[in-house]
This record gives structure tokens, C-alpha cells and sequence, in this order.
């Protein structure tokens, strides 16, 4: 190879151990192509990836404009359409009031420097990677907690550009936003929530937010269903936002109207508290000296409410006014604890009574002679009281066993004249005796009343 060249005049003065140099990289004073620099191993392959424009690109004219100032600076407002399709309302929270939500959010707005050629009319459209280098507008959700671009299996965002410079910029969002609740009239309540869409960096100045068909701009799936609400309807409004700092600022809001189900409260709260207050009721028919049977009823009625008002408040926030589940609950518990103040009242009194009638048996003389005392009772001569009288003067407190008869020879010492001044006070007691009985009677009528009103009252206020 170094003698052909030697011919040609293109290695003069090459010396041997220069050869193996020139084979591999080419002659150093060579004036024209060699044979090592022409073969395939060696020639370098161009780098696809460093292509410094796409064919679209340039029809875009992307790198002839400044996309980081908007469409017309300096001009007057650009005038930006948006319109939302409501894909889910996902979850909705009392204890953190908020809401989350997925969304199609979809901008309108026109760049003339986006415009370009076409003779069909027919637009472009992109993925996220072209959304990078133009301008878009700079949305972001008020009062959100979170919020997220979906992005399975690809970025969920769409640029659709016209030939006119109209542009079209649709993303699929996820956002979880605040939402104050009344919960005054819970579980009788209707919510009202709201996502609000604005602005961040420019003023009414700069961009003008307004919805693109008014309220047909945002559109619902008609198989959104909760399972705690039922959304009545949905609106739009437009309203303007001050910042003390930075101005004012157009603001787009979705409004949306939930109605409580109230069916999941009827089942879980309230007819397990009216079955706990009924219950109750059923001591007033239990014989009074039955303590080992009137008093768990009361305890278990009273501690099976509290365990119920437990439950409603810990799936609900600490709020500072009282809901109109607690009204119920704690009226209802009232009624549980006054049924077992009602036992402990009448066994106080029973108590009380049965020490007196003891004290005035004590005071008779002995009537252990008499030989037959039914048939002194019925009598009217000898006891002085008909058969009447006697039932009617009360035997309650006194033991079953024997009570009857030892009621009946009071009597009949009470009619004898010798000792009729002794216990002339203590048959005085005997017209005053309270009917232990009757406050049970009283109680069966009074205390069903009483709850049955309430009821009445309370579901014409809140339903």
C-alpha cells in the first residue's frame, strides 16, 4: 500500500514503522480519499436520536417563538374555554369533609403561532411530550388536598392543534378537594360541595376563565351513584377571586348537590335505639319484688345505648354543636335510664311502706285466738270495713305468705273498741298508703306517650 502511494507522490519520507499508523487511520499528508477511510468498518454511522427537529416541529415553527410568554402579550386578555365531563365521584368523607373526584378537564384557547398550513382543515394531535414546549394555560384546583395526572399506561393528556392556531389541551385528573359540611341535620342532611378551577400566575389581566357552553360545559355519567348520597344536580358559576398581593382572578367552580340515604341509619341506629327504649318498657309489667329480673333489663338497656351513641360518633368529626342523630340518641338514652330511676323509685317506696305496716302490726294486740278471721272479714258488724274496703286499703309490701290474713286481723283489732284510741293515728296511715303498684301502671302509659310524641315531633322537623 506505502509503495502505491509512494507512486502517486501521497508518502514521501514514510518511514516503516509509520505504516502500521497509516493503515489504520489514513496517510497524514494524503491530499485525496485512501482506501482505509472509504471502507465500511470505518466510516462513522450517523446518531438518529440527535435529529435536531421533528417534521411536526417544524410545521409548528416551535423553535421560531417564545412559548414562555402567552399567546398575545401585552394585548389584551386570552380568552381561555374550559369544559369538564365528571368521570366518578369516588369517595366522600365527614370526618376530613372533602371529596375526591376523576375528571376530564379540557382548555380551549387560541396561539396564532401554533397555526400552520393545511389544505384539508384537518388538525393535529399530540401526546404530552409536545405539551412541554408550548404554552398552556397553568390551571390548578382551589382548596385541594391532592391531585394527580393519571398516567396507566401512558400520560392521560391530549393536545389537538388546528390549522387556525385553536388549540384544544384535555387531561384526566384525580383530585381530592375540601368540602365544608353542616352536619347539624345529620344523618336528614343535604351536602353541597364545590371544585374550583383558577389561575395561578395570571390575573383577569393576562387570562380571561369562563366556561365554554355555560352549565352544558360540564357533563356527568349518568351511572355516578354513591352509596351514601344521591346527587341531585349539578351546576356551574364563574366568579372573580382577590388576592391582597397578586389581584384578581377569574375563578370557574362546579357545584354538586348530595341527598343522604337514609335507609343504612334507619337500619344501624335509629331502630336498634326505639328497640332499646321499648325494651325497657317491659320492666313496668314485671312484679316489682323481682330485683335479679328488673334490674339487668335496666343496666342492659343503658349500657347497649351507650355502646350505640359510641359507635355514631366515632365515624363522625369532633364538631362543636350537636347533629340531629345525637338529639335522638341521647333522648332515647334518657328514656332507657329513667325506666330503671322509675324501678329504684317504686322499690324505695315498697322499701318504706312495708317498714311502716311492720311497725304498726307490732303495735296490735295478739288475734292469735280468733278462730276463723275470713269470716270475721266478711262481716261488716264484727270488722267494721266490708270485703271492699279491705282489698282497697292496701296490701302491697306485705309478704305473700300469710299477708292476707295478718291484713285481715289488723282489722279486726282495729275494730275493737278498747284499742280503737291506741292506733287511731296509724289507721289515719292506712288512708294515705302509696299503691306502689300504680306508679307501674302510670309508667306504661306515660312513658310509650311520651316517646311516641317525641318521635312525632322530631321526624316532622328534620325529614
Amino acid at each position: 500500500a506505502c509503495a502505491a502511494g509512494q507512486q502517486r507522490g501521497d508518502c514521501r519520507g514514510i518511514s516503516a514503522k509509520r505504516i502500521k499508523s497509516q493503515l489504520l487511520g489514513g496517510c497524514v499528508a494524503s491530499t485525496g480519499p485512501t482506501p482505509t477511510a472509504l471502507h465500511p468498518i470505518y466510516k462513522r454511522s450517523p446518531d438518529l436520536t440527535k435529529n435536531p427537529m421533528t417534521k411536526s416541529e417544524q410545521l409548528l415553527r416551535i423553535d421560531d417563538h417564545d412559548f414562555t410568554m402567552r399567546p398575545a402579550f401585552g394585548g389584551p386578555p386570552i380568552p381561555v374555554g374550559v369544559d369538564v365531563q365528571v368521570e366518578s365521584i369516588d369517595t366522600i368523607s365527614e370526618v376530613d369533609m372533602d371529596f375526591t373526584m376523576t375528571l376530564y378537564l379540557r382548555h380551549y384557547w387560541k396561539d396564532e403561532r401554533l397555526s400552520f398550513p393545511s389544505t384539508n382543515n384537518q388538525s393535529m394531535t399530540f401526546d404530552s411530550r409536545l405539551v412541554k414546549k408550548i404554552w398552556v394555560p397553568d390551571m390548578f384546583f382551589v382548596h385541594s388536598k391532592r391531585s394527580f395526572i393519571h398516567d396507566t399506561t401512558t400520560d392521560n393528556v391530549m393536545l389537538r392543534v388546528y390549522p387556525d392556531g385553536n388549540v384544544l389541551y384535555s387531561l384526566r385528573v384525580t383530585v381530592t378537594a375540601m368540602c365544608n359540611m353542616d352536619l347539624s341535620r345529620f344523618p336528614l342532611d343535604t351536602q353541597t360541595c364545590s371544585l374550583e378551577i383558577e389561575s395561578y400566575a395570571y390575573t383577569d389581566d393576562d387570562l380571561m376563565l369562563y366556561w365554554k357552553k355555560g352549565n352544558e360545559s360540564l357533563n356527568t355519567d349518568d351511572r355516578i351513584s354513591l352509596s351514601q348520597f344521591l346527587i341531585q344536580k349539578f351546576h356551574t358559576t364563574t366568579k372573580l377571586a382577590f388576592y391582597s398581593s397578586t389581584g384578581w382572578y377569574n375563578r370557574l367552580y362546579i357545584h354538586f348537590t348530595l341527598r343522604r340515604h337514609i335507609f343504612f341509619f334507619l337500619l344501624q341506629t335509629y331502630f336498634p335505639a326505639t328497640l332499646m327504649v321499648m325494651l325497657s318498657w317491659v320492666s313496668f309489667w314485671i312484679d316489682r319484688r323481682a330485683v335479679p329480673a328488673r334490674v339487668p333489663l335496666g343496666i342492659t338497656t343503658v349500657l347497649t345505648m351507650s355502646t350505640i351513641i359510641t359507635g355514631v360518633n366515632a365515624s363522625m368529626p369532633r364538631v362543636s354543636y350537636i347533629k340531629a342523630v345525637d338529639i335522638y340518641l341521647w333522648v332515647s338514652f334518657v328514656f332507657v335510664f329513667l325506666s330503671v330511676i322509675e324501678y329504684a323509685a317504686v322499690n324505695y317506696l315498697s322499701t318504706v311502706q312495708e317498714r311502716k305496716e311492720r311497725k304498726l302490726r307490732e303495735r296490735l294486740p295478739c288475734t292469735c285466738g280468733i278462730g276463723n278471721p275470713d269470716e270475721m272479714m266478711i262481716d261488716p258488724q264484727i270488722t267494721g270495713y266490708g270485703s271492699m274496703d279491705v282489698n282497697t286499703t292496701g296490701n302491697y309490701g306485705i309478704p305473700e305468705n300469710g299477708g292476707r290474713q295478718e291484713r285481715i286481723l289488723a282489722q279486726v283489732a282495729l275494730n275493737d273498741p278498747q284499742i280503737t284510741g291506741q292506733v287511731k293515728a296509724s289507721r289515719s296511715y292506712v288512708n294515705i298508703w302509696i299503691d306502689t303498684h300504680a306508679i307501674d301502671k302510670y309508667s306504661r302509659v306515660v312513658f310509650p306517650g311520651a316517646y311516641i310524641l317525641f318521635n312525632i315531633i322530631y321526624w316532622s322537623i328534620y325529614s
